[in-house]
């Protein structure tokens, strides 16, 4: 067993390496404790229980998300340049699509999605109408895509097809 001391943030961060490679089931005490080479002892150490950890692994996603967010609405560049950017930052990041497939058993974890959602779709709007873009279907599709493509593709192509979707709608500016 391991001798270093566990956080929170370690077994935080373990719960996305075990979400992204074997699902939402590997979110439980035992499973992350073998991952960490620790005993379940120090999991209820940090967490109450399952539910916390859980709870504590989407507030964890939900900050950054919303954090990433902010960074690009306070960032220099042009509307253009944080488009593509804020369409790079949700692709590149791993957890994105495991979270969305738990989201569809767990209305928790489709409630912190959702709230992320709307906060994006308000960045993508206030975006798209500082390029002369008024209609907010705009910024829905574009959101769609970047929550489908890596269904579709691997993160290159992915990426690829979000630019080629901002094109055809800057096209229309």
């Amino acid at each position: 067993m391991s001798t270093s001391k566990l956080t929170p943030d370690r077994w935080i961060a373990a719960g996305f390496d075990a979400l992204q490679m074997r699902g939402p089931t590997a979110l439980a005490a035992e499973p992350l404790a073998r991952q960490l080479g620790t005993t379940k002892g120090s999991f209820y150490w940090h967490f109450k229980d399952v539910p916390a950890y859980h709870d504590a692994l989407l507030r964890q996603w939900q900050a950054e998300a919303l954090a990433e967010v902010l960074d690009l609405l306070r960032s220099d560049g042009s509307a253009d340049q944080r488009l593509r950017q804020f369409g790079r930052t949700i692709l590149s990041d791993p957890s994105e699509t495991a979270l969305r497939l738990w989201s569809r058993t767990t209305p928790q974890v489709a409630a912190t999605l959702a709230e992320v959602d709307a906060e994006r779709l308000t960045y993508l709007t206030h975006l798209l109408r500082q390029l002369g873009l008024r209609n907010p279907a705009f910024a829905r599709a574009l959101l769609a895509s970047l929550i489908g493509l890596p269904q579709l593709s691997n993160d290159e192509d992915a990426e690829a097809a979000f630019g080629a979707l901002v094109d055809t709608v800057l096209a229309l500016s």
